[in-house]
């Protein structure tokens, strides 16, 4: 095998991994043996050695995403609650759920769904049946999982899977197909959907006791089938492995390959179900936060990347304005972090011990060896320091009244921080928030059709922004901070939310220090929420959340006012009215903020 070949593999096998962790919020996976829960087999679940093909890869990135989406969205006590009492039923159980998992993380982030649905396509299309006379012939699980994949994942049998369903389909279609508005209805609701399941397969007079033998053999052929349900797709690539082993031999060589383009995309797509899956525990921790705040819908927010809210020749020109403007700024972020770097790099401050018997030769005691041979040697050895790794998150308020000066001078510290902090091996987060639309969206038109009931909380569609992840490098995300020039962008802000949503996400963070600094330029303004709420709703809202974070989490938050006073909602405020005003203010305050050694040691 070449040194190419195998860097390609490593490649791949470390964006399964970066997938698995992701999706299943499991950043501890081991990647030498995956437990119970993400496989029913004790494997390296991560081999990719013996990949030779293009169908070993779509195989490997399906099975990776299904077993990660089972450990992210299906739970083990409320799996074993609902079991059917009957044996006979809990292979078809089995399938029900696993098609859930998979159904509802591909309704998440079409990657993974493209993955699901190919890899299903080519076990369909490997089917073989030598006989297929009667139900005798095909085993009832076998038939099910056509009928899931039919029902739920929309994908097209082909001849010899469809004549396999059709002896058990009448059976399936008059049992199941009432209830599927409710089953697609709760995916999300492993429960309610998991309990319809088994009350379902229990009533199934396919499984009745009082059935001829021939049932009760296809029973014992679903469970065969259970027990070698995860083996299936490697059974079957073995046999066109082995009917083709000359071709797979050289098809790496012959030019098939993963493209970078590609494998940044397997990447990119599991952050992009983090990213949407922080809606559900945005409105938990809302909901316990404060239950006076109400949202009428969340259907229609979004969570987007910056990149993809405008084409790349618009976000290469705003940057190119934006950086017009930094001219004259290299001697403001040289000395910001020559400043912060002393305080932040604790880590960088050595201290030794001295006189050991072991470790560095200490130079400095070598005079004694000379005027006396019998002295000992002395070593020294650097010591541990208790050094903890710190977070910066920047979420920019990009509402219409920051439009002009406001926004550029937000911009302007979203960069500076960021390649400061990044100097100072500090990692950095940038978000921006506003609304999709002006006066409500389609929030506010679902609200007029259902009667405009009074009080409906939160009318208006959400849209956070990520210009820079965490783990992003400035240089790959420094087109998108000049986005924020864009005056189309910037409507309302509704800081309540915005908080909590950045909140969530440095809350997830492994570094010990998370600090969340908001830029804004006052109180949080969405007409069409005020028109129809008190006129306090959304203020109220906004410093209770504050006030959680300040006084109930470890996450420490502070906040830059544009023009504007903010500290009636932050403890700590900054207020800056000029662009000049910029580097000094930030030098100071930001420089106080990471004195405090009792949080850096």
């Amino acid at each position: 095998m070449s040194n190419k070949e195998d860097n390609f593999k490593e490649q791949f096998k470390q964006a399964l991994i970066s997938t698995a962790k992701v999706i299943s919020e499991d950043y501890k996976i081991d990647t030498k043996k995956i437990d119970n829960d993400l496989r029913s087999k004790q494997i390296d679940f991560f081999d990719v050695t013996n990949l030779s093909n293009k169908d070993d890869f779509t195989r490997l990135r399906a099975e990776t995403d299904s077993g990660a989406l089972k450990k992210k969205f299906s739970n083990k006590k409320i799996f074993n609650k609902n079991l059917p009492n009957n044996p006979s039923c809990k292979s078809l159980y089995n399938i029900a759920e696993k098609i859930r998992y998979e159904v509802l993380g591909g309704k998440m982030l079409k990657g993974v769904g493209k993955n699901l649905s190919e890899n299903y396509a080519k076990k369909i299309a490997s089917v073989r049946k030598d006989q297929l006379k009667n139900k005798s012939d095909v085993s009832v699980t076998e038939a099910f999982e056509f009928y899931m994949l039919k029902k739920f994942f929309n994908l097209e049998l082909n001849a010899v899977s469809s004549k396999m369903l059709s002896f058990w389909e009448k059976d399936f279609t008059s049992s199941i197909d009432k209830h599927l508005d409710f089953l697609n209805e709760n995916l999300e609701d492993q429960d309610s959907y998991g309990l319809k399941f088994s009350e379902i397969f229990e009533s199934m007079n396919v499984f009745n006791s009082d059935k001829d033998e021939k049932n009760e053999d296809d029973e014992q052929d679903s469970e065969q089938d259970n027990k070698s349900e995860n083996n299936d797709d490697n059974q079957s690539d073995s046999k066109e492995d082995e009917s083709k082993q000359d071709e797979t031999q050289t098809s790496l060589d012959a030019g098939f390959d993963l493209s970078d383009h590609q494998m940044d995309e397997q990447l990119e797509d599991s952050e992009s179900l983090k990213d949407n899956t922080e809606n559900i525990i945005q409105k938990a921790n809302l909901n316990s936060v404060d239950q006076e705040y109400k949202v009428f819908t969340t259907e229609f927010d979004e969570i987007a990347k910056a990149e993809i809210l405008e084409d790349i020749k618009e976000i290469q020109k705003l940057r190119k304005n934006l950086d017009q403007q930094l001219t004259g700024f290299q001697d403001l972020i040289t000395k910001l972090a020559n400043k912060l770097q002393r305080q932040l790099l604790a880590k960088q401050n050595r201290a030794w011990e001295f006189d050991l018997e072991e470790g560095l030769l200490d130079s400095s005691k070598l005079t004694r060896i000379i005027m006396d041979p019998y002295n000992s040697l002395s070593f020294m050895k650097e010591k541990d320091l208790d050094f903890k790794d710190t977070i910066v998150t920047l979420l920019i308020d990009n509402s219409g009244s920051m439009r002009g000066r406001p926004i550029t001078i937000a911009a302007l510290c979203a960069d500076i921080l960021s390649r400061t902090l990044e100097r100072c091996s500090v990692k950095v987060e940038v978000l921006g928030f506003t609304t999709k639309n002006w006066k409500g969206g389609k929030s506010r038109e679902a609200w007029a059709k259902t009667d405009k009931p009074k009080n409906p909380g939160r009318l208006n569609d959400l849209r956070h922004i990520i210009y820079k992840g965490a783990d992003t490098h400035w240089r790959q995300a420094k087109n998108n901070i000049g986005l924020m020039l864009k005056e189309g962008l910037l409507k309302e802000n509704i800081d309540g939310e915005a908080i909590s949503w950045a909140y969530n996400r440095i809350k997830k963070r492994k570094e010990e220090r998370k600090i969340l600094m908001v830029i804004s330029d006052g109180a949080p303004v969405d007409d069409s929420t005020l028109s129809v709420n008190s006129g306090d709703f959304l203020e109220k809202h906004l410093k209770k959340m504050v006030k959680f974070i300040e006084t109930k989490s470890d996450v420490e938050i502070l906040a830059i006012g544009i023009g504007h006073d903010v500290s009636r909602y932050y403890d700590k405020a900054i207020k800056i009215t000029d662009i000049h005003e910029l580097g000094d203010v930030m030098i100071s305050q930001l420089s106080g903020l990471f004195e405090n050694k009792n949080k850096l040691h």
